[in-house]
């Protein structure tokens, strides 16, 4: 596997330490669909169902995690999480949510949570 999945598959598992912790249920992480995915989908102590898409850095010298979910990015998050429900309904609220985690190891990486970053719908 390239050094860049490793280094996303190590941030996905701190943001799901991350969300464990804050008192998320995760349902599922990595789900795929043809070449779509979703990294993490969890259900909140709100019982929302949060569709979280994660992006890991070892640094941001050259751009922002955030700057990486364009309208490209946000249409296949859409069309996943709309297969998803397909396949395993769920009758609540539903958002979208980014975390960003740079670093390199867990005791020094900065973890920021953007909950209901975006609304495919308003694209």
């Amino acid at each position: 596997m390239a050094a860049h999945n490793d280094t996303g598959k190590w941030g996905e598992e701190v943001a799901v330490s991350y969300l464990e912790h804050l008192g998320y249920c995760i349902r599922h992480t990595d789900w795929r669909i043809g070449k779509r995915d979703l990294d993490i989908v969890a259900v909140s102590e709100e019982q929302q169902l949060v569709f979280v898409e994660v992006k890991t850095r070892t640094d941001t010298k050259f751009t922002s995690p955030l700057e990486a979910v364009d309208r490209q990015k946000i249409r296949n998050l859409a069309v996943a999480a709309h297969a998803y429900l397909k396949v395993h309904p769920f009758e609540a609220e539903v958002r979208f949510d980014i975390i960003t985690v740079v670093g390199s190891d867990a005791e020094h990486c900065k973890v920021v949570h953007v909950q209901d970053a975006f609304n495919p719908l308003l694209l």
